[in-house]
């Protein structure tokens, strides 16, 4: 049972966490007894209902986002408020939160996060929900609506339409009224991508995905590709674009982009090309409040859902990064301490 807002909550001096040993395999992440985090200036302690499950946790596994180890990787999760540390307004403890945080830290019993990147949950959300809006949310929000902002009408591409970003980016992407093309890698999650809102689904292991989009498009190409993929997909990302069409990397799950000679982009269309990273979207509460809080009203419309593809034991961290990076899940995918 949770705590009342306002409730002071018991919390203990050490805590379950999932820490690296050594940056590797899935074998280096193992489980052990630490402190518990206390909240400096500014920051939030949390205590964790769920952490989010990433594809990017896997480049922390790997040493490609930094740090030292041991370190506790994850860097989204919901719960709810334990303590605050000095200076925080505006959040009470024993809220029902969620954050994004780039500093990670979230596989564990309890999390330490600033308090900007804090939004409380509606009522109603369970936290599975808060916690899958949160670093995939936050990055379907800022690709549909900012970076590459699709409009009422035109027709998008994006690539892994099953997985987590994917799902609430096809929401997203309807709500605005476009109409949404996806590549998935079988039939399963072709027909989950279609029961969630989009229009086709394109098996990328079976067809040409550019052609494809082209046919679909009666040869003109899509408006957008949204594409984090990267080495493999990049060229036919390209290809699928009509004239001045533009495409959005966010990823690299199969490798970095090459080397590109920018003037391919006017032989192929005028085309434009943007590489970005959530944090450049979310710098501030004022921006983070207007993207979670347009997703939560989509929620309570009944026009956004989250499916929780699969619930893993903080223990069995390292069972879900190989599930996610064999590409044997759909929906969000969540760790319960």
């Amino acid at each position: 049972m949770h705590k009342n807002q306002g409730e002071v909550m018991t919390i203990s001096e050490t805590m379950q966490a999932i820490q690296l040993s050594e940056f590797g395999g899935p074998e280096v992440l193992k489980s052990a007894e630490v402190a518990v985090p206390k909240p400096g200036a500014g920051e939030v302690l949390v205590k964790l209902d769920v952490a989010g499950i990433n594809y990017s946790d896997i480049n922390w596994r790997q040493g490609a986002r930094g740090g030292t180890p041991p370190l506790i990787i994850g860097t989204e999760g919901a719960g709810t408020v334990a303590a605050l540390g000095e200076g925080v307004a505006g959040i009470a403890e024993g809220e029902r939160v969620a954050y994004w945080n780039p500093s990670a830290g979230s596989y564990a019993e309890y999390a330490t996060c600033p308090a900007f990147r804090v939004v409380k949950l509606p009522d109603g959300m369970d936290f599975g929900t808060g916690a899958a809006l949160m670093l995939q949310g936050l990055t379907a929000h800022y690709l549909v609506r900012s970076s590459c902002e699709v409009h009422d009408g035109e027709t998008i591409l994006f690539h892994a339409g099953a997985g987590g970003v994917g799902q609430i980016a096809i929401q997203i992407a309807k709500a605005q009224g476009a109409r949404v093309l996806v590549t998935v890698g079988s039939e399963e999650k072709a027909a989950f991508a279609k029961e969630i809102g989009a229009d086709e689904a394109i098996l990328y292991d079976q067809v040409d995905f550019a052609e494809a989009a082209r046919q679909l498009t009666n040869g003109e190409g899509v408006h957008a590709v949204f594409d984090s993929v990267g080495a493999a997909t990049w060229e036919g990302s390209l290809k699928a674009l009509r004239v001045r069409g533009k495409v959005a990397y966010f990823g690299g799950a199969s490798g970095p982009l090459p080397d590109m000679d920018l003037s391919i982009l006017a032989r192929m269309g005028s085309l434009s090309v943007i590489r970005t990273t959530l944090g450049h979207y979310v710098r501030d509460a004022e921006e983070i409040a207007w993207r979670a809080g347009e997703m939560f009203d989509l929620w309570r419309n009944g026009r956004l859902a989250i499916k929780i593809g699969h619930t893993y034991a903080l223990a069995d961290a390292a069972t879900a990064l190989t599930d996610i990076q064999a590409r044997r899940t759909t929906g969000k995918l969540l760790l319960q301490p």
